[in-house]
């Protein structure tokens, strides 16, 4: 016998182990983690240090051919020398350029192909935000591959997702004189549908339905009062006590009629 058993219940090679989703919706998630990664406030809430960045997204030239020059580029945008965990995004535009190389490396520090990114790496975990550094080649590249507002995209049958709203700030623009101009007062007097009393359980509701329910309600209780009363009186009358002469004539009477039964009988008694 093995020490420590097999596993409980293992996993089965069947599960569906992978969900299938839309192309479409995958090209959504990937130009909206694209969007995120050039907003400030979504870049350093995952923890990145980018004080010292001259802008976003950051785009560099294709010159970085070693290590040691792409952790100069680094150098200020990552705070952590013991724990390796997720860094900031390489996207390079050529193949085979030597910047992967350099890149490759360094810890946390990921590389990827504009033409093939992947979503694991520009939203690690599902949250947005990945500091991405551009080259310059991989920047001017985007436009082509998934199209601008006014470019159509390489990818078949695919256009970039437009902004519904403007202005993203919706209390603004609901406080805003323009709107509220228009809109109708707030409604101080709220008029509600009164409840609905069951009258069988509520007298006055029932009173308005039928009033001589008060005088059959009265009626009732006094002849239940007199019910009450008279088998009390019943059963008082029972539970007393006999006086003695009473009794005594009680039991001749008794005696008096058993004899004249025995006598007008045909038995005889032994």
């Amino acid at each position: 016998m093995c020490r420590g058993g097999r596993m409980f219940a293992p996993t089965k090679i069947w599960r569906r182990w992978h969900r299938k989703i839309k192309v479409n919706q995958k090209r959504y998630a990937v130009v909206s983690a694209i969007a995120s990664s050039a907003v400030p406030s979504l870049v350093m809430a995952r923890g990145h240090k980018i004080e010292s960045v001259p802008e976003l997204p950051l785009v560099i030239g294709d010159s970085a051919e070693k290590t040691s020059a792409a952790i100069d580029i680094l150098k200020q945008t990552r705070n952590r020398r013991y724990i390796s965990r997720k860094g900031s995004l390489i996207v390079y535009g050529t193949e085979g350029a030597k910047l992967v190389k350099a890149f490759r490396n360094i810890p946390g520090v990921e590389v990827a192909n504009v033409e093939r990114l992947n979503l694991l790496k520009l939203a690690p975990g599902g949250h947005l935000g990945r500091f991405v550094i551009w080259t310059k080649s991989a920047f001017e590249k985007l436009d082509s591959i998934d199209g601008s507002f006014d470019k159509t995209s390489e990818k078949k049958g695919y256009i970039l997702p437009r902004s519904k709203m403007v202005n993203a700030d919706l209390a603004r623009t609901i406080n805003s004189d323009e709107v509220q101009s228009v809109v109708k007062p707030i409604k101080k007097k709220v008029k509600r549908a009164p409840m609905k009393k069951n009258p069988l359980k509520n007298l006055n509701t029932m009173l308005k339905l039928n009033p001589y329910a008060k005088t059959a309600r009265r009626m009732s209780l006094l002849a239940e009062a007199q019910r009450v009363k008279a088998k009390k009186e019943k059963l008082d009358k029972k539970r007393a006590q006999i006086p003695k002469e009473e009794a005594a004539a009680i039991k001749a009477a008794g005696k008096a009629w058993y004899q004249t039964m025995i006598s007008d009988s045909d038995y005889t008694e032994f």
